[in-house]
């Protein structure tokens, strides 16, 4: 196992350049020039042509500060070297260091992206055992419906009807519509602060964790409705176990290897955040983050966020391999 990991570790290098070559080129290539955005209009009491004039000067003089005005493959090397360094530059946007500003915002998605994980297995899991045991009763009938319901929903809409529904005088306002904390709470005790801010993370909490529910609800059903169709679980049922004994002990195990499956893609959103979510409750996360950075074509923050989701995706599908060979002692890497 220490050998294939250390293997695996190794692919890293290659498989990250790769990476970040790709989406290099995608973002220098992608219209738009942050140039004009940086710049803007200038000049009001100037004509036309000097405004135009200076505007081109001012461009010219951040592609010079930026390195935007050498070739695409050097600007490629220059960046590779300083990211290999640690060094992500600055924004373009506000010339802060890039690994400041995700710094700010990591804390804040990580915190979030955890609760709602959390509660998506807790709840989900459960559910899908239970619907697979009882399959074609009327719980898993009514599971089913709600389940395919709240998958169908997308999050934007779910999020907007809950603060025009649930956020607002004019119906019913029992939650916050936006931030992580009231103005003014700096002053309160521990206890009140605490309250405050669950209070309002239940709204984005609760639209993040909808869809992903009802998919790894319907996920855990079908893998285990094919496990206890197996010949195994008919010999554990034939030597007089309890149906609760076969299903959690016989029957869960195996068919959590789908399911640990999904945790591959859970780690790098457990940082990257919900873009939608984030935005809609002007939550300051690095959803939000990327977004802007989107918008104002901040090379230097764009690449720092892919390359951050593409390492945590390369360590998310190495854990996967690693779980696969706990849950199921079949899976052994070390053999060929």
């Amino acid at each position: 196992m220490s050998q294939y990991v250390l293997k695996r570790v190794l692919l890293f290098i290659p498989t990250l350049i790769a990476i970040t070559l790709i989406t290099f080129t995608i973002s220098r290539l992608a219209p738009g020039d942050p140039t004009e955005l940086k710049v803007g209009v200038s000049g009001e009491n100037l004509k036309a042509d000097e405004k135009s004039q200076l505007n081109q000067q001012a461009k010219e003089y951040y592609k010079q500060k930026w390195g935007l005005d050498k070739p695409i493959h050097i600007q490629y090397l220059i960046w590779l070297g300083n990211m290999a360094r640690g060094d992500f530059g600055n924004s373009f946007v506000d010339n802060r260091p890039v690994i400041d500003k995700i710094l700010e915002r990591v804390p804040i998605t990580a915190t979030i992206s955890v609760i709602v994980v959390a509660l998506i297995y807790i709840i989900a899991i459960p559910i899908g055992i239970y619907s697979a045991a009882r399959q074609y009763s009327f719980i898993d009938r009514f599971t089913t419906f709600i389940l395919f319901v709240l998958y169908s929903l997308p999050s934007f809409w779910v999020a907007t009807m809950a603060i025009v529904f649930l956020a607002n005088v004019e119906y019913i306002k029992l939650f916050p519509t936006s931030g992580l904390y009231t103005l003014g709470s700096e002053n309160w005790s521990f206890w009140e602060k605490l309250i405050d801010r669950i209070h309002h993370l239940i709204l984005p909490v609760t639209c993040s964790a909808l869809a992903s529910f009802a998919f790894l609800s319907r996920q855990m059903r079908g893998s285990m409705l094919e496990v206890i169709r197996q010949d195994y679980i008919r010999t554990a049922r034939a030597k007089g176990l309890k149906e609760r004994k076969v299903i959690l002990k016989h029957a869960l195990r195996n068919s959590l290897i789908p399911i640990i499956t999904l945790l591959g893609g859970i780690l790098p959103g457990l940082i990257s955040g919900s873009v939608i979510v984030e935005s809609i409750f002007s939550i300051p996360g690095m959803g939000q983050l990327a977004f802007q950075a989107l918008i104002a074509r901040d090379y230097p923050l764009i690449m720092a966020e892919l390359v951050l989701a593409a390492v945590l995706t390369m360590i998310g599908l190495l854990l996967v391999d690693i779980m696969y060979a706990i849950v199921d002692p079949r899976i052994a890497f070390s053999k060929k």
